[in-house]
């Protein structure tokens, strides 16, 4: 599980709610119809942009904020140098009994045991990756349309608030208390976009990132192997993946023995 996005959500939430607590009367800040008009607009509105069943099916996909686990492209990395190190001793039929973590690299590393062309191969892996990556990406435009839509809904519930306070003007007293209800509809739709809709849709973005160069590794490493590259020379090639620092340390790594052998 991704603590940080659990926390960071009830964080922001818990922060608010405690500055309301603390500043006077919690209740003052509970109006029914404004979070109708906030809640549902925002869902209505995004109907509009997107369908049914790509809007429901982006709350499965912002499970991935909460619950994926990620993979290091180092430990992906010396998985697919293994795999490699096994090729080259025992051929590719070698590799059928090399059990495989991933299961994208494994899908990959068995359609090269299967004898596919390494070019049909890496065509067929791109194309999933790519079609992967735009579901992806399509749960990630619809919380940025729910970030969107919240605070446009906001404050067209405080226009009608003001509307109808300014329709019975007759007593003074209620001027405020109108107000005040009135406001909290801006109040509702900036709370959903900017503390749960649009960090939603970044982290969303993140992990998108995150998986598509992982992908992009196994493919790759996958390409490589049928290739029959040398272990150290693939190392080299996949280590362009990974951040400058880690891909020093992991090159003098790799030297050492080379080093300690003259």
């Amino acid at each position: 599980m991704d603590l940080a996005t659990l926390l960071g959500i009830l964080g922001s939430l818990g922060v608010i709610v405690g500055a309301i607590v603390f500043g006077g009367s919690a209740s003052g800040f509970i109006d029914v119809p404004s979070i109708m008009i906030v809640i549902g607009g925002t869902i209505f509105a995004n109907l509009i942009k997107f369908p049914l069943e790509q809007t429901l099916g982006a709350f499965k996909v912002a499970s991935r904020a909460f619950v994926h686990k990620p993979v290091s492209s180092e430990a992906l990395i010396s998985e697919c140098i293994e795999l490699s190190s096994v090729a080259r001793k025992e051929g590719l039929l070698g590799l059928e009994s090399v059990e495989i973590g991933n299961q994208f690299l494994e899908k990959g590393v068995q359609m090269a045991i299967d004898g596919h062309d390494a070019d049909f191969v890496k065509r067929l892996l791109s194309k999933e990756i790519n079609l992967n990556i735009e579901r992806q990406e399509m749960g990630e435009a619809i919380f940025r349309g729910f970030g969107e839509s919240a605070p446009a809904m906001g404050m067209i519930g405080t226009l009608v608030g003001l509307v109808q306070m300014m329709s019975n003007m007759s007593d003074p007293k209620a001027i405020g208390p109108a107000m005040a209800i009135a406001l909290l509809t801006t109040l509702y739709g900036a709370i959903l976009a900017n503390a749960v809709a649009v960090p939603m849709a970044e982290k969303l973005a993140f992990r998108t990132a995150e998986e598509r160069r992982n992908r992009h590794l196994i493919l790759e490493a996958v390409y490589g192997i049928q290739e029959g590259l040398n272990p150290r020379v693939l190392e080299s090639l996949l280590s362009t993946y990974l951040p400058e620092g880690q891909r020093d340390t992991g090159e003098k790594e790799a030297g050492q023995p080379e080093a300690e052998a003259a």
